[in-house]
């Protein structure tokens, strides 16, 4: 009896074993999947319980016009669970492209403690260890409810593509939002030039920047911009919105707060020293809301008039453009739409789009322009009237310690000799 129970034991064992080498090798470690048998992507798994019914939220990208029934099937602690029917939620923003952000949500079988995930055509299909595994994310551990966060401000960069090379635009901005309290910037990149793709290799070593890849233009026809009959295409903006959506979820149970944005913009307090004593003012005030509106405002690339004095720093051989030149701030025609971007609590949205949130659980409240606005360095060039603009020097405010840390960032780097460093400023003068 006692060598057969031995024998049991072992080959018991012995199934495990083979069961976690193939799931090993069957785990997606990509960050778009192809959905066997349809025309759909999946990008990653997350546990969600904040909507009644679900546990799972798999953010994907599907084709629009071919939504069909989809099944979860779960690896469990000890087994393969049963499927269970998955519902499919296309997010309201797509701009009018093909294809759009959708969630797959799903339900985990009572007696499974759910560590990855699959998605399947059909309930009774064949449950093999050969289908594209997602790890689940976001797994609480029992009893820990209210885990502290890492991490008080992580900003998700939605998009890098083509060959964008602004290296000193974004160092200026990385080392901005530092000042201002940021922990984490999150990009997706698909692309970029060869010096900005060394600056963001040394970020990334240090831990600042995390680079998630995202090979979209290996998978479908990304669109360029946001307007599908203009800028046509499979997706829009290079998968924009399935970015940002990701980067939520990424940061939920690590940040307390994520700022969204784009890298020409800066989500700039103007009555605090830093992106903490902001929000804890903004939410003692408005103690439910989860969403911040911030206004967008535009500092356009224009010269300086000779009338305006100021310090005008140099990086000489450096690629892209000095941001702390652009000081002349353009008036907003509020008779038209005029955009935001958001600082959210991410544990109280649940779907967003570019400028405002589709689907949330707290209250929304628009920041007056006082007291945050962003400041939006765009790569071309506005020519707006002088009555339209107003000088604005809230840069300059961190210019002291900004210059120091962007030289030492582009050196270490690799992108700045000793003979480039600006060490002061320079004035402008007639």
């Amino acid at each position: 009896m006692d060598r057969t129970t031995h024998l049991k034991g072992m080959l018991f064992f012995l199934f495990i074993v083979i069961l976690i080498s193939i799931l090993i090798i069957n785990i997606s470690d990509q960050t778009i999947t192809p959905l066997d048998n349809t025309k759909h992507f999946v990008v990653s798994a997350f546990m969600d319980q904040r909507v009644k019914g679900f546990d799972i939220r798999i953010i994907s990208i599907f084709k629009r016009d071919s939504i069909q029934p989809l099944h979860c099937l779960f690896c469990c602690a000890d087994h393969l669970s049963s499927a269970t029917p998955a519902t499919v939620l296309l997010h309201s923003d797509h701009f009018g492209f093909p294809f759009g952000t959708t969630d797959v949500m799903c339900q985990i079988p009572h007696d499974c403690s759910a560590t990855h995930v699959a998605l399947l055509t059909q309930p009774e299909g064949v449950k093999s260890l050969n289908q594209s595994w997602m790890q689940i994310k976001n797994r609480r551990n029992p009893g820990k409810e209210e885990e502290t966060f890492q991490l008080n401000f992580t900003v998700c960069i939605s998009n890098l593509f083509g060959k964008y090379n602004n290296v000193l635009q974004f160092a200026q901005t990385l080392e901005i939002y530092r000042l201002l309290g940021v922990d984490r910037v999150v990009i997706y990149n698909t692309s970029c030039g060869p010096e900005l793709n060394r600056l963001l290799h040394s970020y990334s070593q240090e831990g600042f920047v995390e680079m998630v890849p995202w090979p979209i233009d290996k998978h479908l026809n990304p669109s360029h911009g946001w307007q599908h009959l203009k800028h046509e295409g499979d997706l829009h903006y290079f998968g924009q919105l399935t970015t940002l959506n990701e980067c939520i979820y990424r940061s939920m149970e690590r940040s307390r707060y994520v700022l969204l944005n784009d890298i020409d913009e800066i989500i700039m307090p103007y009555q605090h020293d830093s992106l903490t004593s902001l929000m804890d003012t903004l939410q003692t005030q408005h103690p439910n809301t989860g969403v911040f509106l911030i206004e967008n405002h535009i500092f356009p690339r224009k010269p300086l008039e000779e009338r305006i004095k100021g310090p005008l720093p140099q990086w000489s051989g450096v690629s892209g453009f000095n941001i702390l030149q652009n000081i002349c701030r353009e008036e907003p025609d509020r008779s038209v739409y005029h955009p935001h971007k958001m600082i959210i609590q991410p544990r109280l949205v649940e779907q967003t789009s570019v400028h405002e949130v589709l689907k949330m659980f707290g209250e929304m409240f628009k920041v007056p322009l006082e007291v945050c606005r962003i400041i939006h360095h765009p790569i071309n060039i506005i020519k707006r009237p002088l009555k339209q603009l107003h000088v604005d020097t809230r840069l300059w405010d961190f210019k002291d310690k900004l210059i120091p840390r962007v030289n030492k960032t582009l050196r270490k780097a690799g992108l700045l000799s000793t003979g480039q460093e600006t060490s002061g400023w320079m004035e402008k003068t007639n």
